[in-house]
């Protein structure tokens, strides 16, 4: 006899977990530099950095990005 699995197909649903935030970071999108405000919680800090940044290098483009946390739950 051969070896038999039952397999069944299970739901599941991805969401933002909002208990973990989002956390936002900016990187000096310039040749050659490449510095980061690194993860900040709140979207201003990183802001706040990046206007620092180009008001001492005269930098002028920023890539924004966002992270957030996710959660799978199983769809009942």
């Amino acid at each position: 006899m051969s070896p038999r699995s039952v397999m069944r197909y299970v739901s599941h649903t991805i969401r933002h977990d909002p208990a973990r935030g989002i956390a936002a970071q900016l990187v000096c999108a310039a040749e050659g530099c490449g510095e980061s405000s690194g993860p900040k919680d709140a979207a201003d800090e990183a802001q706040d950095w990046a206007l620092r940044h180009a008001g001492r290098t005269g930098h002028d483009l920023f890539r924004r990005e966002y992270t957030d946390h996710a959660r799978v739950t199983r769809d009942e």
